[in-house]
C-alpha cells in the first residue's frame, strides 16, 4: 500500500510539474530562429484591403464648389457620431452583391476593390455624370473603422477600432489580452471571403507571425484563442500553484494511509 501510495504521489508530482505555465507559453514574439524575410513575403504583408460584404464606407466628395457636393455628403451633425455608430446610419454598407447605393450615381459595385481604386471609380462616375472636369473633384473613402470579434480565452465581445491598419496583438490588446491559460501558440483567425468564411492558425509567440499575412487582422476577422490544454487538467497555472496542489495531495494520501493501517 506505501509503495503504491508513493509510486502515485511521484506520478502527481511529475504531472504538475510538467504543466506549469512557462514564459514560452506567454511572451509574445520570440526570436526563434525561423524568421525568413523575403521579397515575396514583403509583397503578401503590403498587399492593400480589398472591400467585403458587409463593410461600411465612409466617402466624402469636395470640389471648389461645397454646395454641389452637399447632396453627397452626410450631414454633419450625423457624422459627428462616426466614433460609436454614427456611420452605421450615414456610411454606405457592402450589400451582399456587392453594392452600394450613391446618391445620384446609383449603385455602384466596389467588391474586391481597394481603397484607392473605390476613390478612383466614385470620381470618375462623378465627373461623367454630374460634375464638370473644371469642378477639381476631391473624392476620399474610408472604411468605417475596423469591426472584429474575439471570443475563448480572452475577454469575448465585437469591437471596432477606427485606424486603418491594425495587427492581432494591438486587436487582442484592445479587448483585454489573453489570459495565462490561452494558448498563444496557435491563435485562429476565421477570415472571411467571397467564397465564405476560412481558419488561418498563427503563433503569436514566434516572432515570425510578423511576417503571416494574418497578422494585420481585416474587417469583420473572428479571433478565436482556444484554452491550453493544462487548463483542461486543472493544473495550476504557477509553480506555486502547483506546489500547494503537491502538499494537499501528500497530505490526504498520507492520512488515508494511516487511517486505512488502522482499520
Amino acid at each position: 500500500m506505501m509503495k503504491q501510495t508513493f509510486l502515485f504521489i511521484c506520478v502527481s508530482i511529475s504531472v504538475l510539474c510538467s504543466s506549469c505555465i512557462t514564459n514560452k507559453d506567454i511572451v509574445y514574439l520570440q526570436d526563434k530562429g525561423t524568421v525568413k524575410l523575403d521579397a515575396l513575403s514583403l509583397k503578401e504583408l503590403s498587399k492593400p484591403y480589398r472591400v467585403q460584404v458587409n463593410d461600411i464606407l465612409s466617402i466624402n466628395v469636395k470640389a471648389l464648389d461645397n454646395e454641389l457636393t452637399a447632396i453627397f455628403n452626410p450631414v454633419e451633425g450625423a457624422n459627428s457620431g462616426s466614433q460609436g455608430g454614427g456611420l452605421y446610419f450615414s456610411g454606405f454598407t457592402v450589400d451582399l452583391h456587392g453594392n452600394i447605393k450613391f446618391p445620384i450615381l446609383g449603385e455602384i459595385n466596389v467588391l474586391g476593390f481597394t481603397i484607392t481604386e473605390i476613390e478612383e471609380k466614385v470620381k470618375t462616375e462623378l465627373l461623367a455624370q454630374y460634375f464638370k472636369e473644371s469642378a477639381e473633384l476631391f473624392v476620399t473613402v474610408k472604411l468605417a473603422g475596423l469591426r472584429y470579434t474575439t471570443i475563448g480565452e480572452v475577454s469575448t465581445g465585437v469591437h471596432t477600432l477606427y485606424q486603418d491598419r491594425v495587427n492581432i496583438i494591438e486587436a487582442l490588446a484592445n479587448a483585454g489580452d489573453i489570459s495565462i491559460t490561452g494558448d498563444r501558440k496557435d491563435v485562429l483567425v476565421i477570415r472571411q471571403y467571397p467564397d465564405g468564411q476560412k481558419i488561418h492558425h498563427i503563433d503569436l509567440t514566434d516572432i515570425a507571425a510578423m511576417q503571416s499575412p494574418f497578422y494585420y487582422i481585416q474587417p469583420n476577422d473572428i479571433i478565436l484563442v482556444k484554452p491550453l490544454k493544462r487548463k483542461a487538467l486543472g493544473a495550476g497555472q504557477t509553480g506555486m500553484q502547483n506546489l500547494t496542489i503537491i502538499a494537499s495531495l501528500v497530505s490526504v494520501m498520507v492520512s488515508t494511509y494511516f487511517l486505512v493501517k488502522n482499520l
